[in-house]
This record gives C-alpha cells, sequence and structure tokens, in this order.
C-alpha cells in the first residue's frame, strides 16, 4: 500500500494470542518427493551463497545479553500506537526488557480500549507507566501525536496496511522502532519501507520486527545447521499454515446505526485486503518467512498459487485457502499451504528436504536427519520476548540493529503468493516488485463511504 495523504492509523482489537500467529497444531508427517538435478559445481556454488547469506542475516538479528551502557540509569520513553491486544502484549515486553523503559505515549481511535490497555500495564507494571491526560492520544492523527510528545522508541502494532506511512514518519521523527509483521499490504507500501529501512541506516536508529520465529533460540540453531550444510543442498521446501478463522466477519446486524462504510471495515479489518493484506500475507506470513530464511534471503524467481473462498462470508473481500509454490534458482521449489477454516486439521509446520537429509520443525522443536542427527537441547526462550530484549539491548549497548531489509522482502513474499492466487498467473519477482496496485484509498476519512473491490477471481483479475 502506497503512502496516504491522510494521517490514519488503527487500534488491534483482538486477543494477543490471535495476533501473535502462533495456533497450537498436530505434527502430522508428509514425505517431500520434489528433487532437483543439479551439477556438483551448481550445488557447492548455491552451498557457499546461502551460507554467506545466512551469516549475514544471522548478523543482523542475534542480540547480545542484555547490555548496560552508556545512559544505564536513563528513562527510555516509549510511545504505543495501537492499543490493542498485540500492542498492549508488545508494550508489556518492552517494559519487561528494560526496567528503566517507561510508557510516556499512548495513541488509538477508541478512548475505551486506550483507557483499558493502559490500566492493565499499570497493573502489570506498576511504576512504568506515566501517560497522563496530555499524552493520551484520541483521533485519526494520534500515531503524529505520539511521536511527537518526547518519545525515544516507538511500537507500531496497527494493521499492515498503515506500517509503511506509520514507519517512515517514525524514522522521519528520529525514533527507534518495534514493527510487528507484515510491513505492508502492496508492492507501493513494500517499496516504501525500502526505503526507510536505509534511512534508519543512515540515522542508526534501531528497527526490530515481529517476525518472531526468527528470534527462537531452537530454530535459529536449526537453520543455522542448514545453511552450514547439516541436510546437504537445499532441495525443496514445505511450509504448513493451516489454522481457523483468525478474526470472522460479524454479520451486517452487527454494524452499528450510523456507522459508516470505513469505519466498519476499519472495526473488521483483517477481512478486507486493504486493510489486512489477506490472510496469507497478514499471518501465514510467519511460514512465508521461514521459507525465506531457509533459502538465505535470496530473492526468488516466480510463483505460481491457487486459492479461494470455499467459506461463504456475507462481507469482506479475502480467500480463505492459499497453496503457493515458489520458484528459486536452479530448480528448487518451495511450497507454502495455507488455510483459515473451522473443523480442519490444524498444523504450522516446516519440512525442509536436502541432498543429503531433511529437517523437520513442529511445536515439539527443529530435528534434523542427516549423516548426523540432531535434535535442538540447548536453552530455550520467549520469541516474543527476545524481540524486545534486542531492540532494548542495542539501544542501551550502543550498538546497531535493522530488521527493515529482510521484514520487507519477507513481506513481498507474501504478497507476491497473493498475486500469484489472486490473478491465477505466474507472478516473477521482478513483477511483483514493480506492481502499481495500490491497495490503500488515498483520501478516505472516517466518516467515508467506501465499497472495496470484490473477492478476486482468478483468470479474471489483472495483475497491475
Amino acid at each position: 500500500m502506497g503512502e496516504l495523504t491522510i494521517p490514519f492509523w488503527l487500534p488491534i482489537d483482538f486477543d494477543a494470542a490471535l495476533m501473535s500467529s502462533q495456533t497450537p497444531a498436530h505434527a502430522l508427517e508428509i514425505p517431500i518427493m520434489t528433487k532437483s538435478n543439479q551439477s556438483s559445481d551448481e550445488a557447492q556454488s548455491r552451498r557457499r551463497f546461502l551460507k554467506s547469506t545466512s551469516l549475514a542475516t544471522a548478523a543482523t538479528v542475534v542480540a547480545p545479553a542484555m547490555s548496560r551502557g552508556q545512559d544505564e540509569g536513563s528513562i527510555l520513553k516509549v510511545g504505543l500506537i495501537g492499543c490493542g491486544g498485540r500492542g498492549s502484549g508488545a508494550a508489556n515486553q518492552a517494559l519487561t526488557a528494560d526496567a528503566n523503559a517507561q510508557i510516556w505515549a499512548m495513541g488509538d481511535v477508541f478512548e475505551s480500549q486506550l483507557n483499558n490497555s493502559r490500566k492493565n500495564l499499570t497493573k502489570q507494571k506498576e511504576g512504568q507507566v506515566d501517560v497522563p491526560q496530555n499524552r493520551q492520544f484520541l483521533g485519526l492523527d494520534a500515531y503524529e501525536k505520539v511521536l511527537a510528545s518526547g518519545v525515544d522508541v516507538v511500537i507500531l502494532t496497527t494493521p499492515p496496511g498503515f506500517r509503511p506511512q506509520h514507519l517512515k514518519a517514525a524514522i522521519d521523527a528520529g525514533k527507534h522502532v518495534f514493527c510487528e509483521k507484515p510491513v505492508a499490504v502492496d508492492a507501493p507500501g513494500i517499496r516504501s519501507v525500502l526505503e526507510s529501512a536505509e534511512k534508519a541506516k543512515q540515522k542508526k536508529l534501531n528497527i526490530v520486527c515481529g517476525f518472531c520465529w526468527r528470534y527462537d533460540f531452537a530454530r535459529r540453531a536449526a537453520y543455522q545447521r542448514i545453511h552450514d550444510g547439516a541436510i546437504g543442498d537445499v532441495r525443496s521446501v514445505y511450509a504448513t499454515y493451516h489454522t481457523g478463522p483468525v478474526k470472522p466477519m460479524p454479520p451486517a446486524s452487527a454494524r452499528r446505526d450510523n456507522e459508516s462504510d470505513v469505519a466498519w471495515q476499519l472495526r473488521n479489518w483483517y477481512n478486507f485486503s486493504w486493510l489486512g493484506g489477506d490472510g496469507l500475507v497478514e499471518q501465514a506470513v510467519h511460514s512465508v518467512d521461514k521459507i525465506a530464511w531457509t533459502m538465505g534471503d535470496i530473492e526468488p524467481v516466480a510463483a505460481v498459487g491457487v486459492g479461494g473462498r470455499q467459506i461463504p462470508a456475507k462481507g469482506g473481500n479475502i480467500f480463505d485457502h492459499f497453496h503457493i509454490v515458489y520458484e528459486y534458482p536452479e530448480s528448487v521449489f518451495c511450497q507454502m499451504g495455507s488455510r483459515q477454516q473451522t473443523g480442519c486439521h490444524s498444523e504450522n509446520h516446516d519440512y525442509i528436504s536436502g541432498s543429503n537429509g531433511h529437517c523437520k520443525i513442529t511445536w515439539d522443536g527443529p530435528v534434523i536427519r542427516g549423516k548426523e542427527n540432531w535434535r535442538y537441547k540447548d536453552e530455550t526462550n520467549d520469541m516474543y520476548q527476545e524481540e524486545h530484549n534486542t531492540l532494548f539491548g542495542h539501544i542501551r549497548s550502543g550498538d546497531y540493529i535493522n530488521d527493515g531489509e529482510w521484514l520487507a522482502k519477507s513481506s513481498m513474499l507474501a504478497i507476491m503468493g497473493r498475486m500469484a492466487a489472486y490473478t491465477g498467473q505466474r507472478v516473477t519477482w521482478k513483477q511483483a516488485m514493480e506492481s502499481e496496485l495500490d491497495l490503500a484509498p488515498d483520501d478516505l476519512e472516517w466518516d467515508d463511504s467506501f465499497q472495496p473491490t470484490g473477492l478476486p477471481r482468478p483468470g479474471q483479475t489483472k495483475f497491475i
């Protein structure tokens, strides 16, 4: 989504457990049968490339222990933009990460939501919440007021359609950022984020993102082993994200009297692609990110996908299932299966096949079967907490971390898959990155009437 011309942000209004995107699933053995034919020289070249890329990526995410360098006793003022479940959870984790962090300003469009968040955070972290009335901001321009309130760090936990604008404003204002995933819903938004990430590098501002699995110790160890050749050359990946509906669209009878189209859609933002990006982009993007991680964050060649809406919903315009095949160099194919339907098998696993073994990652942790069998047995951690430990540790130590580029590219990988499924076409990475489709209306206001595009129809919906 491109940059909006109005100051616009939204809260997240459902439970943090749902927003964490982690629905427990049962293990399922699925054999990986795809093979690639490649020469020994090609395989060695790709392995070396993946290993070097892996090390470079790891350097951006592996945090030191909480470092207390300069300004150890100073207060780090935190601004919370979006006071829903995910935002409140992230704020709590920020305060846990640093005893001298303090929630300084909060912004939301709903007063009740801001008040509930403030009260709960005050109970959880007594002494670390100082948000008097003059730093409680309500309205469509609340994010701008939070940024102007004197904060040092901001937590961006609004629906992804607005994150490019909010990230740009935060970096322009010189703030360190925790930014939830995904970071955009369309290619113009991704291009904006890449520009903001580059500007953050120049300003030495920290950006830590909400791709939580990259902050999980067990998975870091597993992916490092894969990149070091523990299963040989990666030949295929099958990632699953099968769960129930995340936030079902309510019936029209639930709409409030005189509620505008825009207000109604914002309250139910997950069900509209211009706000949430669709389930593949908003939720299953975690698994898409792990595909990118497996492949060393190199750019794919193209994607082909299928998807649709099997369970009818009155309102909204998103699919409830996808299956995307990402083509990588040297005929490596990575599959992403996503479904959000009631009463179906649930699973959130990763199956990685290599020339000399395989890796299976489930809720029980990663297991590698190859020349040397391996199972993670070291320290476990709370990956959500680790994100904030990393951010505040770097701020305190004077080190620097910027997740912005791979945050943008993993988000784009999911958007690319959605493009392929919506249109029914083979979409190349170059086409996807250069797409001009901007899902965000640039001039909408709270009380406006607005009818978004209907449910996409593969073979009829055009690639733009």
